[in-house]
């Protein structure tokens, strides 16, 4: 009888075998990890500054502290939980560099996607009933959001952005932040309250319409 093929590995197995691969000295497993986690990291850090020259700067420092930090990891959280606070780390330290505060862009409305078509909140809303008085309705609650987004306190918004933007687990993000679970629950609630008291208004105008 013919033995069934073996289960594909889980992406966490797969990074968590890279990493032993690179600690190890094979530079092309990093690599591997460098371009499977490139664009979200660029996202992250693309919504945590100002100037977007800076942000292949500040990706490229992040993946050089990773790789010098890699023999720490230990596979207990997720590698992109990992590398996700070893990113947020540098690019508030190149904020204070540079004296600027950190902000909230456009790109937070967008999906966390792993591959390249990624598709705005608000373009998948705005679909066969598009007129120009919608767009505008649209725009407004996105400038909304944009606004309420950045007001948050720094705590509250990376939690919501862990949640809404990357997709991670109560249980990555507390991991992500070092914080208990509790905790993230009650950051995650208090930013979507803080968002929706800034977004209901604009969206009371729009004859019942929800998003």
């Amino acid at each position: 009888m013919t033995a069934p093929p073996p289960a594909s590995p889980s992406p966490a197995d797969s990074d968590l075998r890279l990493v032993e691969r690179a600690v190890a000295g094979d530079q092309r497993a990093y690599e591997l990890l460098v371009i499977k986690y490139q664009r979200r990291v660029e996202r992250l850090v693309g919504r945590m500054v100002r100037d977007v020259d800076l942000v292949p700067d500040i990706t490229q420092e992040a993946f050089l502290r990773a790789w010098r930090a890699l023999h720490q990891f230990r596979g207990d959280a997720q590698f992109y939980t990992w590398l996700y606070r070893i990113a947020v780390n540098t690019a508030k330290k190149a904020l204070v560099d540079l004296r600027r505060d950190p902000v909230i862009t456009e790109s937070a409305l967008r999906s966390a996607s792993e591959d390249d078509d990624e598709t705005s909140l608000l373009d998948r809303e705005l679909t066969s009933d598009e007129t120009p008085e919608t767009v505008l309705a649209a725009q407004e609650v996105a400038a909304a959001v944009n606004a309420a987004m950045a007001a948050l306190p720094e705590e509250l918004r990376q939690a919501v952005t862990l949640r809404e933007i990357e997709g991670l687990t109560y249980e990555e993000i507390a991991t992500a932040m070092d914080c208990p679970i509790g905790t993230v629950r009650s950051r995650i609630f208090r930013a979507r309250e803080a968002i929706s008291a800034r977004v209901k208004p604009l969206l009371d105008k729009r004859s019942g319409k929800r998003w």
